[in-house]
């Protein structure tokens, strides 16, 4: 007995000598500045690399429109050329028009200047030594009236801005979702370790109690060798849950950039936001709203239907090609350089003076027009197909996130009412063991047990939260965002 006694007295200093150590490790990790959701959201809008590089879309698909635009950008252009031989001067030609494309009716106005004289210059184009100014117009009746390729290219440039900023909110949701995921991932790790570590501290304690009652004589030393088993069992969970939290931080640091784009890590003493057990479920008249907005705004469905306008605009354009050209142009010329000169009548502008011209063209089949229009089409009939199935998957989605949420709450109800239940039964433990009516192997089963419960009950807040944020991003929106 005193061979047995003097080894647990020597089992118990070294288990003291780790609980000092421990205690210290304690204090140090619960001096920690809370880092919550709003934290974490103002720095993923701000600094991400992602939610930066998808407002980048907006920005290129208003450039396409303005490179776009550049199709009825006024066009100056101006030709010379003169040949001199043997004293001849054959030709001595210089020609210049602005040409301004204009929006409506596919049209263009056209005002040039031609001067072309010598010896040898064409008989059609020969002008006087003043030259001709002219003042046209050329108009398409037929293809082209409509809708040609640069009204055409321009309508579908500003048709995907749409796509362009709904493809900028997908990307954003992505990546905020996935940011809040790890956050409520970090929640529960970080919950895991506390709770483990309340078991250690409970645990240590007990240990410390019937040590002290062994070295009396009141308890069997078996008592403190059951204890510093749980003590070492307890603090083998605590080293894991240690690393598993520190992991997850780790992960959450992934979202954290600073203004110059330098990545950031959490802090180590940095711990989650409280959360109370007592969850608020959103109402049906939430579910109905977020169905509403989601068939209206998702950026999915967004995106279909500005490609669905654009390949609207496509099969006008593909129709209006299969019309017959017939383009008509018509100037008005005269001798006069400029408005203070004295032109006589039948040199200056009127009706009797100008140059018409007419131009058609049609192909006999229209196999490449009318295989492009079949092509238009039948991408017209799938993309109505995926509007339909997408809307139908995004709204089977969010009402399985809901439903996953009112799972969470009823589950969490029942777990509260457990662990409030297995704390009666440990209190009751507790007292018929300082009655000599229980036993230590009791208490700890009961205690691990209790502490097990409530770490499932973290685990379910956390699950919850993150169905949450899970039922707002199938929804195409954010939670914060949400007008409800």
């Amino acid at each position: 007995m005193k061979l047995i006694r003097y080894l647990t007295a020597i089992l118990i200093a070294v288990i003291l000598l780790r609980v000092d150590a421990y205690a210290q490790t304690g204090q140090a990790a619960d001096t920690g500045r809370v880092f919550e959701l709003k934290d974490l959201e103002e720095i993923v809008f701000k600094n991400h690399p992602i939610v930066k590089q998808a407002s980048l879309l907006s920005d290129a698909a208003k450039a396409t429109v303005l490179q776009s635009l550049g199709y009825f950008d006024p066009a100056l252009k101006a030709s010379f050329g003169r040949k001199l031989f043997g004293s001849t001067e054959y030709y001595n030609n210089w020609g210049s028009e602005l040409k301004v494309p204009l929006y409506i009716a596919g049209a263009d106005l056209k005002v040039g200047y031609d001067r072309n004289v010598g010896t040898y210059t064409n008989p059609e184009t020969r002008t006087n030594t003043d030259g001709l100014s002219a003042v046209g117009i050329s108009i398409p009746l037929g293809q082209g009236l409509l809708i040609d390729a640069r009204r055409s290219t321009l309508w579908q440039a500003k048709a995907m801005v749409a796509y362009a900023e709904a493809d900028k909110v997908k990307q954003i949701n992505s990546v905020w979702y996935a940011a809040v995921k790890d956050y409520w991932n970090w929640y529960y790790t970080y919950r895991e370790y506390t709770l483990i570590k309340e078991g250690v501290d409970l645990a240590l304690k007990r240990f410390e109690a019937v040590s002290r009652q062994t070295l009396m004589g009141d308890k069997p030393p078996i008592d403190s060798v059951e204890a510093s088993i749980t003590v070492q069992d307890r603090q083998l969970q605590l080293a894991k849950s240690t690393v598993e939290m520190q992991n997850a931080m780790l992960v959450l640091s992934n979202h954290l950039w600073n203004e110059q784009g330098t990545p950031l890590e959490l802090p180590t003493n940095a711990v989650p936001q409280p959360v109370n057990e007592n969850i608020t479920l959103p109402g049906n008249a939430v579910l109905d709203t977020l169905l509403g907005q989601a068939s209206q705004q998702h950026p999915e469905l967004v995106k279909l239907r500005a490609k669905g306008t654009q390949l609207d605009i496509e099969r006008r354009y593909r129709q209006e090609v299969m019309k017959p050209k017939i383009n008509i142009s018509g100037s008005l010329i005269s001798s006069r350089r400029n408005f203070n000169s004295y032109v006589p009548d039948y040199y200056d502008f009127n009706w009797s003076n100008y140059k018409v011209g007419i131009e058609f063209a049609f192909p006999l089949f229209l196999r490449a027009e009318r295989g492009k229009l079949r092509e238009v089409k039948i991408k017209q009939q799938q993309l109505n197909y995926d509007l339909q199935q997408s809307g139908r998957e995004i709204g089977n989605d969010i009402t399985k996130s809901y439903n996953s949420l009112t799972a969470y709450k009823s589950q969490l109800s029942v777990q509260i009412q457990s662990i409030n239940n297995q704390q009666v039964l440990l209190s009751g433990e507790l007292q018929k063991f300082d009655l000599g009516e229980s036993t230590l192997f009791l208490i700890n089963s009961r205690e691990s047990k209790l502490i097990d419960m409530k770490i499932k009950r973290e685990s379910m807040i956390s699950g919850y939260q993150k169905t949450l944020a899970e039922l707002y991003y199938k929804a195409g929106i954010r939670q914060n965002q949400a007008n409800l």
